[in-house]
C-alpha cells in the first residue's frame, strides 16, 4: 500500500516527507494506521550514527494508532483495536524467557537494523523521485514517523478505545523508561530519597512516579527554570546546577537528604553530571544511567570502592511493554502518575518546530499528530 512517511535521507539529515510503498502485513505482522507518535531524543541521535548504506530511513518508536489489518499468526489483536507500539523482543531467548525482554539477544536486530529479522525491508520509495529505492525502517519494529506502520504482537499493547492516543504515545518509551526505572528497578520506600539529573520527559516521568509512591524526598536537578517549575509542581525540590555562588550540587543534595540520596537517576549523558550523581549518593546508594550520548563516563573509583555504591544502566526501565504499559496506564487513571501535563502536540508537518521547542526547553514531550 502507498503511505506517507518522514524520511531521513542522509546521516544527520533533516526529516522530509515522502511517499513509499509499504508491504502488506505478513503472517506475524500488524498494520497500524498511526494517530500520534512521540518525538524522542533517540529519534534524533540514531540517524547521526547510521552509515549512509542504511539510508534513507524512517524513525519513530513511540507510535499509537488503530489496527487496520492483522496477520494470520497474530493472536490477541484485532482490526479496530487501539494500540501503543513499543520496542520489540523475540520472546524466545533466555533473557526474554526470564522476563528481561529489554535485554533480548535479538534486540539490536529487531529494533535498530532497519529491516525485518530475515533481512528483508518493508518499504520502497514511491512517486517520481527514485521510485523503487529501498527505504529502511522497522525502527523498534514500527517506524511510526509515518501514516501507517507495520508492527508485531510482541510490541503492540492494546488499550482502551476511550483513551486519547495522543497522550499515550510517550508511554511507549520515554515515560516507560523514566517511570519504569523507579517502579520496576528502584522500588523506593517513602522514607528513601531520589534525585533525578535532567528534568526532561524521562526525568520528569521518574519524578512523577516517585511522588506517586509517596517518596518524601524527591529532588530534580536541571538548569531550565521551566523544567524546575514542573518538578516543583509534583512536590519535588528543584535545584539549579548553574546557580552562582551556590554550593556544588552534590553538597546541596547531601544537605537535603541527610548525607546522600538513596537513589540517583541520570538522563543527561553528560560525564560531569554523571560524576555529580555518583557523589550525591549515600553509601550503598544506586545510580542508574539512562541517557544516550557520551560514549564514556568518568567514575570516582576511590569513592566507589569505599562506599559500596552501585552504578548501572537500565534498558526501558526494566519494562515488558505488554505488562508495564497497562500498569502505568492504571496508575495514570488512579491519579498516581500525572504525566499528561508534559505532552505538547504538533502536526506532523511541524516536526522541525517540535525539535526546536524541545531543544530550547519550551516543551517537555512533543507528540506528533496526523
Amino acid at each position: 500500500m502507498r503511505t506517507t512517511v518522514l524520511l531521513v535521507e542522509e546521516p544527520g539529515g533533516d526529516f522530509t516527507f515522502a511517499e513509499v510503498e509499504l508491504d502488506e502485513p505478513r503472517d506475524d505482522e500488524v498494520l497500524v494506521r498511526v494517530v500520534a507518535t512521540g518525538l524522542c531524543h533517540t529519534d534524533l541521535t540514531v540517524p547521526t550514527m547510521l552509515p549512509a548504506e542504511m539510508m534513507p530511513t524512517v524513525m519513530g518508536h513511540e507510535g499509537t494508532g488503530v489496527v487496520e489489518a492483522v496477520g494470520s499468526a497474530v493472536t490477541g489483536i484485532a482490526v479496530g483495536d487501539h494500540v501503543v507500539m513499543s520496542f520489540r523482543s523475540c520472546r524466545e531467548c533466555e533473557p526474554c524467557r526470564a522476563g528481561d525482554v529489554g535485554y533480548c539477544d535479538q534486540s539490536l536486530l529487531l529494533n535498530y537494523m532497519g529491516m525485518r529479522a530475515d533481512g528483508s525491508t518493508t518499504m520502497k520509495r514511491a512517486g517520481e523521485a527514485q521510485p523503487g529505492q529501498t527505504v529502511f525502517g522497522s525502527f523498534f519494529g514500527q517506524s511510526s514517523f509515518a501514516r501507517h506502520a507495520l508492527a508485531y504482537a510482541d510490541n503492540c499493547v492494546v488499550v482502551d478505545k476511550a483513551l486519547d492516543l495522543t497522550r499515550l504515545a510517550p508511554f511507549a518509551c520515554g515515560f516507560q523508561t523514566g517511570a519504569g526505572t523507579v517502579l520496576n528497578l528502584l522500588q523506593p520506600k517513602p522514607t528513601d530519597s531520589v534525585v533525578v539529573f535532567g528534568a526532561g520527559a524521562v526525568g520528569l516521568a521518574a519524578v512523577a512516579a516517585a511522588r506517586g509512591l509517596d517518596v518524601e524526598t524527591v529532588i530534580a536537578v536541571d538548569p531550565l527554570p521551566s523544567r524546575r517549575e514542573i518538578a516543583e509542581s509534583y512536590g519535588a525540590t528543584a535545584l539549579d546546577p548553574t546557580q552562582e555562588g551556590a554550593e556544588p550540587v552534590e553538597q546541596r543534595v547531601k544537605a537535603l537528604t541527610g548525607g546522600g540520596a538513596s537513589y540517583a537517576i541520570d538522563t543527561t549523558a553528560l560525564p560531569g553530571v554523571v560524576l555529580q550523581a555518583q557523589h550525591a549518593l549515600r553509601p550503598k546508594g544506586m545510580l542508574v544511567a539512562l541517557g544516550l550520548g557520551a560514549p564514556e563516563y568518568t567514575i570516582d573509583a576511590i569513592d566507589l570502592l569505599q562506599s559500596g555504591k552501585v552504578i548501572r544502566s537500565s534498558v526501558e526501565g526494566e519494562a515488558d511493554p505488554l505488562v508495564t504499559i497497562p500498569e502505568l496506564l492504571a496508575l495514570r487513571a488512579a491519579g498516581k502518575l500525572d504525566v499528561d501535563r508534559l505532552v505538547a502536540t504538533y502536526p506532523f508537518d511541524r516536526i522541525a518546530d517540535a525539535v526546536a521547542d524541545s531543544a530550547a526547553g519550551r516543551v517537555v514531550k512533543p507528540v506528533l499528530v496526523w
